[in-house]
């Protein structure tokens, strides 16, 4: 039986993985106005996911809708590999390879933990510890933050460098 411990695993590879792309790729190279807008409403999309599991308890019909924002948040994420092409390193461009992967790992971990978040029964053989409402709750708001963290450096308090 697996410890709901391990499906945090995904959430914490996920947040090195962001921080190493926004303090090593993003400060150094600065973010064109398309990915200032557009990684923010990534964000917004996990968040989403996020606060629907935290809202509703799964059922046929609620599991549709989160596998729809999942799907969605997934695909959306994948919009700025046009510019990326252009503007990133292989490096980063590699890391991203690593946040694509994990994106869909991080909302699969989420919906396995739904029916602890939720108190209802699962039929999973995953053994449930009691902090999996809190710990979905901790991501959210931090997604929120780094969320706006987002908006307001890249857009409001960033400024290019003039060359």
């Amino acid at each position: 039986m697996l410890n709901s411990y391990w499906l945090t695993l995904p959430f914490i590879l996920q947040m090195l993985c962001m921080a190493a792309d926004e303090l090593c790729f993003h400060k150094k190279r600065g973010l064109p106005q398309w990915e200032r807008i557009g990684h923010p409403l990534d964000t917004l999309t996990v968040v989403l996911c996020l606060a629907w599991i935290l809202w509703v308890p799964p059922s046929r019909r609620t599991v549709t809708v989160f596998i729809g924002l999942a799907v969605l948040s997934c695909v959306f994420v994948t919009k700025d590999e046009w510019v990326h092409r252009r503007c990133c390193s292989a490096a980063e461009q590699w890391l991203h390879a690593l946040l694509f992967m994990l994106h869909p790992i991080v909302l699969g971990s989420a919906a396995f933990l739904w029916p602890a978040v939720a108190g209802v029964p699962a039929g999973l053989p995953i053994r449930f510890s009691g902090f999996e409402g809190a710990f979905l709750i901790l991501i959210c708001a931090l997604m929120v933050g780094f969320g706006f963290y987002q908006f307001i450096f890249w857009n409001l308090l960033w400024h290019p460098k003039q060359q």
